[in-house]
């Protein structure tokens, strides 16, 4: 049986980082130290995958860290309401960060925050809808940190563990129900055409299109930001058009919602004038004015599937797949009807 592997000591990660050892004793303690010397220190700690010789034998309490770009998206708080949820049955510690913006507004670089969460001693990371490349992963990888991604915007590295829904068949059961209503001019906003789950949904709804015999007019489908204000002016876009749309499919209830009042500024009435179909099914669908016909993502069940993984691969569990898909459904409510025209 081959020896198992030996830890890295404190002394390696000062060699690494080029600094005494009692500079690295100082950063791990949490003392003041010059910023490009803890950052040194900590990329160094990242790399080699150091822990303290004390939590070897001291059991501390397990965190993990739920980072988010936006944190005032209502995806992204109920998905943060099933990790609580699951963080109390699992008694672990949840912390909530954002992911920082760098210059020309770049998602911080991944080394940065592996670094920090390796420093703070977390006992992994939940990321949602965030960019994992290559690069990204491969510092994960070296720090050992167990890591989750919920909704990745793109998934280059099939060894990263992700957490997501059908999107494919959420866009193709929207345009579906539109099309049993009646509607045969419908159009797609969907998200970001960088972003897997946008791409997943405006094929769905290109599918359903398809197989009812409906042509795709290109000028009916608008790739815009998961939120309000873009959505709000793409559908004002449409909604001019010689010949617009009877109804909308979209990406998000933010969309959704920026398509609502799109109609308003115009004068058109929702339903009868416009159907229009959500996304993800947030509490903000159900608080629409109509209320929102929605795609619904089981957004609790996905952020307790994403919470027990972490905690399991911090156990030295390996996930039975690495990229769970947990299904949507539709749930109708006011904002959709038969076509006036």
């Amino acid at each position: 049986m081959p020896a198992p592997a030996r830890r890295p000591t404190l002394t390696a990660v000062a060699e690494r980082a080029g600094v005494s050892i009692a500079t690295a004793s100082k950063v791990l303690n949490r003392h003041d130290v010059a910023p490009a010397t803890r950052e040194r220190v900590e990329a160094a700690l990242a790399e080699l995958g150091y822990r303290p010789p004390g939590l070897r034998h001291v059991e501390l309490r397990r965190t993990v860290e739920f980072l988010v770009d936006k944190l005032d998206s209502p995806y992204a708080m109920e998905v943060l309401r099933g990790v609580t949820l699951a963080a109390e049955e699992a008694d672990v510690d949840v912390t909530v960060s954002r992911l920082r913006r760098g210059g020309g507004d770049r998602p911080e670089a991944a080394s940065t925050w592996t670094r920090r969460l390796v420093a703070a001693r977390r006992t992994g990371a939940i990321v949602v809808t965030g960019q994992v490349t290559g690069t990204t992963y491969a510092s994960i990888a070296r720090a050992r940190l167990p890591v989750v991604v919920v909704d990745p915007l793109h998934l280059t590295t099939p060894e990263l563990v992700s957490v997501g829904a059908t999107n494919w068949t959420g866009g193709r059961t929207a345009t579906e129900h539109l099309l049993d209503l009646g509607h045969t001019r419908i159009a797609m906003i969907g998200g970001p055409e960088a972003s897997m789950s946008a791409v997943a949904r405006a094929d769905g709804y290109r599918s359903a299109c398809q197989r009812a015999g409906v042509p795709v007019d290109p000028a009916l489908v608008r790739h815009v930001a998961f939120d309000h204000d873009d959505a709000l002016h793409a559908a004002a876009a449409l909604l001019r058009l010689d010949d617009p749309p009877t109804a909308v499919v979209a990406s998000s209830d933010a969309q959704a919602l920026g398509v609502l009042g799109a109609a308003r500024l115009l004068g058109l009435t929702v339903p009868r004038d416009l159907s229009v179909v959500g996304y993800d099914d947030t509490y903000v669908a159900a608080w629409a004015n109509p209320p929102l016909t929605s795609v619904h993502q089981p957004l609790h069940d996905i952020g307790r599937v994403a919470l027990r993984t972490v905690v399991a691969m911090a156990d030295g569990r390996v996930p039975d797949s690495h990229h769970i898909e947990l299904a949507t459904s539709l749930v109708v409510r006011c904002s959709t009807a038969a076509p006036a025209r």
